[in-house]
């Protein structure tokens, strides 16, 4: 007769309450934890933490969870890209980031016999509270601010503010969202882009497609994207499109780097053109040690950890637990799957 129970392995480290849970939520789900033979965290939700050396005897029992599992949380922290041959009876892997593409590509399972879902939606609050604290800055003419107490200077000038802008939001799922839902109680008019075609609807005055992007740059007091990295979005934002932005216009990175031409960024933000940018993400991470964007007065720069907060795990754990439900009742329809043709 088959097992009716199903082995999950936490392969990042979680705090024991929420591993307590998932092995909780189900009698037929046995949960493999050992946060002694995975990374230490280096934080709250840290999801890579600091490598250990195991000894012969602990890669041992490493190898002999990765075996027996068939459902992980998160990826192997050693080979990843020996996944299925380490792994012979996995068939899902729950992501602990929203936009896993370019690790599913990594690892070589683009093409693999699974099902990943993501933690899509789970970062949203944080990545919009980011995005909103760094047009704030800007818009409200903090760096000149901080500027003149620096060097004692005592003057008064005018200043802008947020209301009657409107906003470019390039990737209109739930970070976009949440991002236009926190500008538009600062009277900000907000345009998502999407993929396919789809009607306007609150939190977005007015949609969009991708292809169509140009037309509506000209109008985007700020532009913050928040899409996925695919073959469709990488580059989209060039020379020409940066251009095109009104003069003083702000852009926000909360999606991947390569999405934006970083050069040309550079340029503009160095000629004063461009008002600002806010990034959570570079082309290349870390940033390489002779970018401008180092030494740009009007750049905030985080390093990829702008989503890194308390309450992530347990955001992602509450996912988690509500597609095992699903996947234990038979039910194909997961939260977040991950498309493999989309790229996302």
């Amino acid at each position: 007769m088959p097992d009716p129970c199903i082995d999950v392995l936490v392969a990042s480290y979680l705090e024991q309450d929420l591993v307590d849970r998932i092995a909780g939520c189900d009698p037929r789900v046995r949960v493999a934890y050992a946060p002694e033979l995975l990374p230490r965290p280096r934080w709250h939700s840290d999801h890579v933490g600091v490598p250990r050396d195991l000894t012969a005897g602990e890669h041992d029992r490493w190898s002999s969870m990765l075996r027996t599992a068939d459902v992980m949380f998160d990826f192997d922290w050693r080979h990843p890209e020996r996944t299925l041959e380490q792994s012979p009876n996995l068939r899902w892997i729950q992501a602990t980031s929203a936009g896993a593409g370019q690790l599913i590509e990594k690892f070589g399972l683009s093409r693999a016999p699974l099902t990943v879902t993501t933690a899509a939606g789970v970062h949203a609050e944080p990545l919009a509270e980011f995005a909103l604290a760094g047009i704030l800055y800007f818009a409200r003419g903090l760096p000149r601010l901080i500027a003149d107490r620096q060097t004692r200077t005592w003057r008064k000038q005018e200043t802008s503010e947020l209301a009657g802008r409107h906003a470019l939001i390039v990737g209109a799922g739930k970070i976009g969202s949440r991002t236009a839902e926190l500008l538009r109680c600062f009277s900000v008019t907000a345009s998502g882009v999407a993929r396919n075609p789809r009607p306007a609807g609150a939190p977005f005055d007015s949609m969009t497609t991708t292809d169509r992007i140009a037309e509506h740059l000209p109008a985007a007091d700020i532009l913050v994207i928040s899409c996925a990295l695919t073959d469709d979005t990488r580059g989209l934002i060039g020379r020409r499109e940066l251009a095109a932005l009104p003069d003083g216009a702000l852009v926000v990175n909360l999606g991947r780097g390569p999405i934006i031409d970083e050069d040309a960024l550079a340029e503009a933000l160095s000629t004063g053109r461009l008002g600002g940018a806010v990034l959570d993400v570079t082309s290349t991470e870390p940033l390489r040690d002779d970018s401008p964007l180092w030494t740009a007065d009007n750049v905030i720069l985080s390093p990829h950890s702008a989503a890194n907060v308390p309450s992530e795990n347990a955001k992602i754990v509450d996912l988690f637990v509500e597609n095992l439900g699903r996947y234990l009742s038979g039910d194909d329809a997961l939260l977040n799957e991950f498309d493999f043709d989309a790229g996302y």
